[in-house]
């Protein structure tokens, strides 16, 4: 995982977030599929862009990870992609958090077809996580945590 902090604190309220997703097939066999993931989520103006890249490993009978693979058809998005932000969202919030940035709704790949029988299959995710930031902004929270600890003392 990724965050990058872009711009500076622009009102949460006035922002849009913009998801690019990539899923590409890397093994299937009988009952496993591993899905190689990218998932970019941006914001409109530039204020911070987060980045999550992994494996997603689907285990189960065949037909329910094609229902996973299918797209939902009110929002035309995969399923699996809709399982994998689940997984990540709480990731996203964290490192929202320690960049001082608005974070991404829980719902915004909301699906219809999250809750129904037989798409709650097992969905392994494997990641990476980096957090990066503009050079004046470790300087600046390095200043800042300097002042803490002598606050402390």
């Amino acid at each position: 995982m990724k965050g990058v902090k872009l711009g500076g604190g622009e009102e949460s309220s006035a922002l849009n977030f913009d998801v690019n997703a990539k899923l590409e097939e890397k093994e299937r066999r009988s009952g496993r599929l591993v899905v190689g993931f990218v998932l970019t989520v941006g914001t409109k103006p530039s204020v911070v862009k987060f980045e999550v890249e992994g494996m997603a490993v689907l285990e189960g009978k065949n037909p329910a990870i094609e229902r996973l693979l299918e797209a939902d058809p009110k929002t035309k998005v995969p399923l699996l992609l809709h399982r994998v932000y689940q997984r990540v969202f709480t990731s996203t919030f964290l490192l929202a958090t320690l960049l001082d940035t608005p974070y991404p709704p829980p719902d915004l790949l909301f699906s219809s077809e999250m809750g129904k029988a037989g798409l709650e299959g097992p969905v392994k995710l494997e990641r990476e996580e980096k957090v990066e930031e503009k050079p004046e902004e470790k300087e600046e929270q390095a200043v800042k945590a300097k002042e803490a600890v002598k606050a402390k003392r």
